[in-house]
């Protein structure tokens, strides 16, 4: 692969760069809305105010500099250093969106929102705690097993009960490390699996500081193998260099192939790399390559980190797709926001003789929060429809 072809054009630059400004533009906007609401309006003084507002702001910044800092930081550093700008991260969203719900019925009910600036502070302040301290709870634990029953079609009489293990999305790094990791693969493991799919978004951080922490991941065991296919955070945490961890780990990387499981009466296994990869050195999505002469009386599964894929995927005739990448929204009401750039939020969905199943994830990234939307070990059942 050439240097240009490797490096992203002008216009993408330029249009990174755009969005790049419009989300900081954003969080800074939203940021000042909460002073306002939670500093300003009640009207604290002196060091009250003052340590209000340099919270508000350190924080802030401090969120926006923690992708940064799973680059640069070593995994023991990064835990300490980004913990409290993950919470914030939080803390934000639960904030921003109470005050706005509060200024919007203030506004039916045609109250002056100033005269009540004082209590109601105090008790968003009350109400975002204790939400964050119940999401913080399911954010942290092991997830539960989704067992998932899916009839397919061309799904080979002899496979009938095939089971897949899906996790996704684990984001290994900034909190979550080996113990959870350690964890995860036991519960895995205790399903006894047919097969074991790992649907991107494993990692954030550089390899060199998080080798150790996915270890655990190397005895994951299913009947048919272990696969793995890139997510995005993979690809702007080194993406090459993680692809090498994974296969040291004993695991196989599907990049835009398929394989054969369970033989001539069995079915194909296909996975494709991020399709941001092209955004990043890297390699990208290639359907049509991975999918290029196969049988078209056999079934296939694809594996693909992003659900946007499942368009191309159905128009392909993929029988089925298991994707991650959106968390379920993973902090209500995020999912409505999610919605707007993806159409599959989470569960089971059918484009015309095509089926996705979209994870809502087994960690989480940013806050180490959930809310309304519960972190998952899939279990898919495959049946003869």
């Amino acid at each position: 692969m050439s240097a240009a072809a490797e490096r992203p054009g002008p216009l993408r630059l330029a249009i990174v760069a755009f969005f790049v400004t419009l989300a900081l533009s954003s969080l800074g906007a939203a940021h000042w809305y909460i002073a306002q609401r939670l500093v300003l309006d009640p009207a604290l003084e002196g060091v009250a105010r003052a340590a209000a507002l340099a919270a508000i702001t350190l924080l802030g910044v401090g969120a926006v500099l923690t992708p940064g800092f799973e680059r640069w930081l070593p995994a023991r550093w990064l835990r300490v250093v980004a913990f409290p700008f993950l919470i914030w991260m939080g803390l934000f969203w639960l904030a921003f969106v109470a005050l706005a719900l509060s200024d919007l019925v203030l506004a039916l009910m045609g109250a002056r929102a100033a005269d009540v600036s004082g209590p109601r502070a105090a008790l968003v302040a009350v109400g975002v705690a204790a939400t964050a301290g119940l999401a913080l709870r399911n954010g942290l634990r092991v997830p539960a097993v989704r067992r998932v029953e899916i009839g397919l079609a061309r799904w080979p009489r002899v496979l009938d009960g095939f089971r897949i293990v899906q996790i996704s999305d684990i984001h290994i790094g900034p909190v979550l490390g080996r113990g959870f990791a350690a964890a995860l693969t036991a519960r895995v493991n205790a399903l006894a699996p047919d097969l074991v799919a790992v649907t991107g978004d494993l990692v954030d951080g550089a390899v060199e500081h998080l080798r150790d922490e996915v270890a655990p991941f190397a005895a994951l065991r299913g009947r048919h193998g272990v696969f793995f296919v890139t997510g995005n955070h993979d690809v702007y945490s080194g993406g090459e260099g993680w692809v090498e961890r994974v296969r040291e780990l004993g695991i196989r990387v599907l990049r835009n192939e398929r394989v054969a499981i369970g033989g001539a009466e069995g079915f194909d296994l296909a996975g494709v790399d991020d399709h941001r990869g092209d955004w990043v050195r890297g390699s990208s999505e290639d359907l049509s390559k991975a999918l290029a002469g196969r049988d078209p009386s056999r079934a296939v599964v694809l594996l693909a980190h992003d659900p946007g894929s499942f368009r191309r995927a159905s128009a392909q005739d993929v029988d089925l797709q298991l994707s991650g990448h959106t968390h379920g929204g993973q902090i209500w009401p995020f999912n409505y926001l999610v919605r707007l750039a993806v159409r599959w939020v989470a569960g089971l969905h059918r484009v015309g003789a095509s089926q996705l199943y979209v994870s809502r994830g087994s960690g989480f990234w940013g806050p180490p929060m959930r809310l309304f939307a519960p972190s998952e070990i899939s279990e898919i059942v495959l049946r003869r429809a």
